[in-house]
């Protein structure tokens, strides 16, 4: 779908980092709970971190303590910080947004809760 835009992607060494950014000219992300989801060819997309309206955050356990969802609302940039990057990191990652709902707001992981996506940007880890 258009309206989200990720920056950020690219190669880099295991060890190192990256931050990935998503912004819309179209939507304003304090009105939308925001994700992170990552693919890999052959592989289903899977859900790594979520931000939430409130500012909850969940985060898959695969990147816990090594990757940073964030957002500044006054740029209306959603960021993923990546750090301590591993081969296995390698995927397409993907924005995803869904309207904010006060009775309806969770930490999904789920592909299905999310409305709103990016086209995708590649990241490569190497050993």
């Amino acid at each position: 779908q258009e309206g989200l835009v990720e920056l950020g992607g690219g190669s880099v060494q295991a060890g190192g980092s990256l931050t990935l950014s998503c912004t819309s000219s179209e939507y304003t992300w304090d009105s939308f709970d925001m994700a992170w989801f990552r693919q890999n060819p052959a592989k289903e997309r899977v859900g790594v971190a979520v931000l939430t309206v409130d500012g909850s955050t969940r985060y898959a356990d695969s990147v816990k303590g090594r990757f940073t969802i964030s957002k500044d609302s006054a740029k209306n940039t959603l960021y993923l910080q990546m750090n301590n990057l591993r081969p296995e990191d390698t995927a397409v990652y993907y924005c995803a947004a869904v309207p904010y709902r006060p009775s309806a707001s969770w930490t999904s992981l789920a592909t299905q809760y999310y409305t709103h996506w990016g086209q995708g940007t590649q990241v490569t880890v190497s050993s």
